[in-house]
């Protein structure tokens, strides 16, 4: 599966920035980051906040050039796992802890955004969950369920305030999650960069890592035009996978996930949102969208295992666009893409490290920008302090996911629960 990469609504409209040099020459560093993406970005910036200098940061691209420069730009705690596996699965104090990662991670962006003067498009709105079926027992259910094992409270939104609100008929009820937001993610990663650099990381663009050694005490990286000599390294490539460590590699499935941008839609645009709150549905391959500071529509939507044209993203997302809003059929699209996430088979993020120097942070499942939020700093604490509150992810480790069939397996396991959903509205009606 080969990676695309057209050009974004969001690389189109990126904050210009000069580029970073590629690594050239020979250099020692007590840190590199491997992956200039949201979880590398953030584990650097982690540990310059924490006063930890001579970090260097290589990315194989440009900074945010995987799914952390493609996403919905979605804000908001939890995880790829549903709440009441986390809680079935780990029990209520450790689940408690590790959905608290990602509740707290969201303050944290709302705070580097604004303390480091970020300029992203932050939408501090809130997410709607919009029923995609009559039957209200799901949302009810885990309204019930964060509020009593999880703290959080999600407005209930009936159908006539949802509908006022999304103006679709085909929605039924609604949760609405106050704390949670929705930013440009590609200006946000070259925002933290900016931060990152500023207090003192070094990043180098372009500069793929080419080989990873352990020698003696430290660990040898070599890339086209450099090499750095390190004490501590950091795996955090997501679904672009780094070729460096085998075990590392083979536990994560890259999966695609489709998003379109529309023409700026003016008037138009009342005609489907009266509310600034991001969007998705409560089917399985759910749609996501929001609005956008110049009127268009982000959509997105979808998960399978190729990485498919801009051409052939918009012929299937505008089919999904028009079952919610049908009131937009002739809207040009204006931009199309796909991108790598990187999925486990546990359905959790992977934060660890071996003892020796060597750590990871990975396996995001499309929930990425709270979550590596809070890998960033549970990895910079134990590095530059020894904490060990990154072994609260010691039960998700990087157990293999079997590719090529792990994709076969993904891939039936979305149709059957895509089929589910469409029989499940069939029946409804």
């Amino acid at each position: 599966m080969k990676p695309s990469s057209p050009t974004s609504y969001y690389r189109a409209t990126a904050t210009p920035y000069t580029a970073w040099a590629p690594l050239s020459g020979s250099a020692h560093a007590r840190v590199a980051v491997i992956g200039g993406g949201f979880a590398g970005l953030n584990t650097a910036l982690g540990l310059a906040e924490r006063g930890v200098r001579d970090v260097v940061l290589l990315e194989r691209e440009q900074v945010g050039f995987g799914a952390s420069g493609r996403n919905g730009g979605f804000v908001f705690a939890g995880y790829s796992l549903g709440e009441q596996s986390l809680l079935d699965q780990l029990g209520e104090a450790r689940a408690q802890a590790l959905f608290r990662l990602t509740t707290e991670a969201v303050g944290r962006i709302r705070q580097r955004v604004a303390g480091y003067a970020i300029a992203c498009d932050m939408v501090d709105e809130g997410v709607i969950w919009a029923n995609w079926f009559r039957d209200p027992a799901v949302l009810r259910q885990r309204q019930r369920l964060l509020a009593d094992h999880y703290g959080v409270q999600w407005q209930w939104l009936p159908e006539t305030e949802l509908r006022a609100r999304i103006r679709s008929e085909r929605y039924h009820d609604g949760l609405y999650e106050r704390d949670a937001l929705h930013l440009h993610p590609l200006n946000y990663a070259i925002g933290l960069a900016a931060a990152a650099a500023g207090q003192g990381v070094r990043i180098h663009e372009h500069s793929g890592v080419r080989s990873l050694a352990r020698e003696g005490l430290q660990w040898r990286l070599r890339t086209a035009q450099g090499e750095l000599l390190v004490d501590q390294v950091v795996l955090a490539c997501g679904g672009y996978l780094a070729g460096l460590q085998k075990p590392i590699d083979r536990a994560i499935l890259p999966i695609a996930t489709y998003v379109m941008v529309t023409e700026p839609l003016g008037v138009r645009l009342d005609d489907c949102l009266h509310t600034r709150a991001a969007i998705y549905d409560s089917r399985f391959a759910f749609d996501y969208y929001r609005a956008l500071p110049d009127t268009r529509l982000l959509w997105g939507g979808r998960i399978s295992i190729l990485d498919r044209s801009p051409r052939a993203v918009q012929g299937l997302l505008m089919k999904d666009l028009l079952r919610v809003f049908p009131q937009l059929k002739g809207v040009r699209i204006d931009h199309a893409w796909s991108g790598l996430m990187s999925y486990a088979r546990h359905q959790m993020p992977q934060i660890g490290g071996n003892g020796n120097g060597l750590w990871w942070a990975q396996a995001f499942g499309g929930h990425g920008l709270a979550p590596t939020c809070a890998a960033g700093e549970l990895l910079a604490a134990a590095i530059a302090a020894g904490d060990d509150r990154w072994q609260q992810f010691a039960d998700y480790g990087l157990g293999s996911t079997h590719r090529p069939f792990g994709y076969l397996a993904a891939q039936a396991s979305y149709w059957w629960q895509q089929s589910r959903d469409c029989l499940k509205t069939r029946l409804e009606g």
